[in-house]
């Protein structure tokens, strides 16, 4: 369809299909290794769960990273990498994996991440700061929008929405919104865009080798909010995540700080 190549990520970078085992490879050795609390139920469906990675001493709080793949794959398996980052400085990661469209729309995958989040405050005290990507990035920011109820509202010191799709409208011109199912309503409900933001301090993150249409995505949730907004050079969709492993990263500053 019109937009189909506009939100094409894979065939715009150098090995682009290899990087879904890569990061499989790379969880699972990170998790072989942590102290972690696995596959905890938040919620009635069985990809409603979530990992809790622990740091060696007293946690400084909690850092939730949700997971992209447009809605429709991936789940927290593929990630837990990229929790190092936050353990090493001494806070505890959670990462939900949720259900997927088609099976359900976005705005029910909206109030899942909301009650995972809720759920990781429970277990875990102190402030709680917000991380996701792509689809993901949606996902946080929409945590960050006065309309979603959490329990945990007042304890959210930060969100940073990496490589977002911060409004849905574009994609209902693409094949993927065959199984997304978006729709003018549904845009306009769940675009963090064109919703008013609750009293957070947010940070825009985005790779400077990305496509038009995410530079595009980010710069209008930025302008949108009139939040903190960080083009990072020389980094495309895939690796613009991999800050997230280095406690050292100004990716890391940015979320943790």
């Amino acid at each position: 369809m019109e937009l189909d190549d506009a939100y094409a990520n894979a065939a715009y970078i150098p090995g682009g299909e290899d990087y879904p085992e890569s990061w499989a490879e790379r969880a699972a050795e990170f998790r072989a290794g942590a102290v972690a609390e696995l596959d905890l139920l938040y919620g009635e469906s069985p990809r409603q769960t979530l990992d809790i990675f622990h740091p060696t001493r007293l946690s400084r709080g909690l850092v939730v990273f949700v997971h992209g793949g447009y809605w429709l794959k991936f789940d927290k398996s593929f990630w837990s990498h990229l929790a190092a980052g936050a353990v090493a400085r001494g806070w505890c990661v959670a990462m939900p994996s949720y259900d997927l469209c088609p099976t359900v729309r976005i705005d029910e995958i909206t109030r899942q991440i909301a009650r995972a989040v809720d759920a990781a405050a429970a277990r875990v005290p102190g402030p709680v700061r917000l991380v996701g990507h792509s689809a993901g990035g949606h996902l946080v920011a929409r945590m960050a929008c006065t309309d979603i109820e959490l329990a945990c509202a007042d304890r959210i010191a930060k969100v940073v929405p990496i490589s977002p799709i911060a409004d849905l409208e574009p994609l209902m011109r693409t094949s993927m919104n065959t199984d997304l199912g978006i729709d003018a309503d549904l845009a306009s409900r769940e675009s963090p865009a064109r919703l008013e933001r609750r009293d957070v301090p947010v940070t825009v993150w985005v790779g400077a080798d990305e496509r038009p249409a995410f530079l595009d995505q980010a710069r209008g949730l930025a302008e949108a909010w009139g939040c903190g907004h960080v083009v990072e050079p020389d980094r495309h969709h895939f690796d613009v995540i991999e800050g997230l492993e280095d406690g050292d990263s100004p990716l890391c500053d940015e979320v943790l700080g």
